[in-house]
């Protein structure tokens, strides 16, 4: 069973040495709030820990080395002593795009398919008068995406394809993924500490 001895501290502290945009502190906090959320829905409850921590360091290396994506990452996770399995989990979402690390693990195939999308399902809440996600239904978020222009920086391909990666339909993936950004909206904006 996966598991890291990395304390949440030690991962945000790394966290805020290389990111200091707000924009990509909140996106780590969301992607690892949501990736906590999916272990406890798909079983897998006893490595919520290892998934959220997974979510969290992602994009440890993104904010300063964009060109490095997923490339840099390994370096900066050992200042932490991260495990070999976190580092495969960090490096394999950018599968096919910035590196060659393929998504084994369920956890992986969900992080490589849910990363982009809460970026999309963020961007649509910051356009509803709420400014949230609590009250957007499916067929709102599925507008959204069907709209190319709409948060064009996040991939549609990638969100398909990790769908694939899991086996569900798109609209599964859509569904699941809003519920959990939904339930853990409140925990994202005090901080995200779900320990």
């Amino acid at each position: 069973m996966p598991h890291t001895n990395i304390t949440r501290e030690q991962a945000l502290a790394l966290l805020k040495k290389y990111n200091q945009e707000p924009f990509h502190l909140l996106h780590a906090l969301t992607v690892e709030a949501v990736m906590r959320w999916y272990a406890e829905h798909l079983g897998r409850a006893r490595e919520a820990d290892f998934w959220a921590m997974c979510g969290l360091l992602h994009d440890i290396d993104f904010e300063q080395f964009p060109q490095q994506h997923c490339q840099k990452a390994p370096q900066l996770l050992a200042e932490i002593g991260a495990e070999p399995e976190l580092v495969h989990a960090v490096c394999s979402h950018g599968y096919g795009l910035v590196c060659d690390v393929k998504p084994e693990d369920e956890m992986e195939k969900v992080l490589f398919a849910a990363d982009e999308l809460t970026g999309l399902i963020q961007a649509a809440a910051r356009m509803r008068p709420s400014k949230s996600c609590k009250d957007m239904e499916l067929s709102s978020l599925k507008k959204k995406f069907k709209d190319k222009k709409f948060a064009a920086g996040c991939s549609r391909d990638v969100i398909k394809q990790g769908a694939d990666m899991l086996g569900w339909e798109l609209d599964k993936l859509l569904d699941t993924t809003l519920q959990a950004m939904r339930e853990t909206e409140d925990l994202i904006h005090q901080g995200g500490n779900q320990a």
